[in-house]
């Protein structure tokens, strides 16, 4: 399957720093991507460089085939066949919501642009508020109506940067599954910019985590928080702790927990020293188990509740116990480590920060 949107090898420069290196991935038809990472990784450089906002010094950009940018060369915005959501939404406030939808129609007579922008407030769930303005919209219904009006001119590729980071969390939670089940009911391929992890997982078919420019790791969800390819990628993706280790075997580390054995193989020899990644969810409660923790830290989720043990050692771990096992501080548990995707990094890639540290 050829690519739809394809980055080869692009970089920016922003006033004569490079923000963006040698960056490269790509989006298939029908399909959601994200780029992921801290506040100025160059998420956003690179969806501008897209839009056809920013310039590129090397590399190429390309949709069906047709080069968008290259360096020396910018096609303009509104011949790219893109929509762009922005974070703050860019409506219009002098104009109603149907006036901002239809703004983006072009080459159809009134009538038609009437109908389509009816259409268009159906299918992002607002009926009825054509004849308001923005300030009179809540801000999940304003970032309806800017979806509206990026779907109102037919894009092949929906460009969203940040679109949610305004909205509570569970409005936004709500808004993101009803609009990627909106997108690719309507076959449109979309590239989102976040820094919200959860958010990515949640849309993302394909992500990939950014720092300084690059892209570090180009996965799915699933991949990325189970097998990361680098200690940055593994901190920057969920919690957990990482323990002090040796290594027995391709697939088995010896801790101060025990021996641990995972779906990997490594291919360091046996003896390395390593560094053993454990998350919340690698460490399950097991009351009859030896091996113990002492509660010092807990936090209420609903269905779990995270808890942060210290072990006779000193050393600590999280662990997600369903809500029902409800303990106090102070007591001690019964745990065991399930931890079937191992992940390992050798000491000489990681940090000293004493026997475990937390990500």
């Amino acid at each position: 399957m050829s690519a739809l949107l394809d980055i080869r090898g692009i970089s920016c420069r922003y006033h004569g720093q490079t923000i963006v290196r040698d960056l490269s991935f790509h989006a298939n038809r029908n399909q959601i991507v994200c780029l992921l990472g801290p506040s100025g990784c160059g998420k956003t450089t690179v969806l501008r460089a897209i839009a056809g906002l920013e310039p590129v010094t090397r590399g190429e950009i390309l949709l069906e085939g047709r080069v968008l940018s290259k360096r020396g060369f910018m096609m303009p915005p509104h011949k790219r066949r893109l929509g762009m959501v922005f974070q703050d939404y860019a409506l219009f406030p002098h104009l109603t919501v149907n006036e901002n939808i239809a703004f983006g129609i072009r080459n159809c007579s009134r009538e038609q642009r009437t109908a389509l922008t009816a259409q268009l407030l159906e299918t992002v769930g607002l009926e009825g508020y054509g004849k308001r303005y923005p300030h009179e919209l809540s801000g999940g219904q304003q970032q309806r109506v800017a979806l509206a009006r990026a779907l109102a001119a037919q894009p092949k590729v929906i460009l969203l940067d940040e679109p949610f980071s305004n909205l509570d969390i569970d409005l936004r939670e709500r808004l993101g599954m009803e609009i990627r089940e909106l997108l690719l009911a309507r076959g449109i391929t979309t590239v989102l910019v976040t820094h919200d992890q959860h958010e990515a997982f949640a849309l993302g078919d394909m992500v990939g985590i950014m720092n300084e420019g690059r892209i570090l790791q180009w996965d799915t969800p699933f991949n990325l928080y189970h097998e990361p390819a680098n200690r940055f990628v593994a901190d920057f993706i969920g919690q957990g702790v990482f323990l002090r280790g040796t290594l027995l075997s391709a697939d088995r580390v010896e801790t101060e927990v025990g021996v641990i054995q995972g779906d990997r193989a490594y291919p360091w020899p046996r003896g390395t020293a390593v560094d053993v990644l454990l998350r919340p969810d690698d460490v399950v409660p097991a009351p009859d188990s030896p091996l113990r923790g002492e509660i010092v830290q807990k936090a209420f989720k609903g269905a779990e509740i995270l808890y942060t043990l210290a072990l006779p050692t000193g050393s600590r771990l999280l662990s997600l116990f369903p809500s029902h096992f409800h303990h106090e501080v102070g007591e001690t548990v019964g745990i065991r480590i399930a931890a079937d995707h191992l992940i390992v990094f050798p000491i000489e890639e990681t940090t000293t920060r004493g026997q475990s540290s937390a990500v």
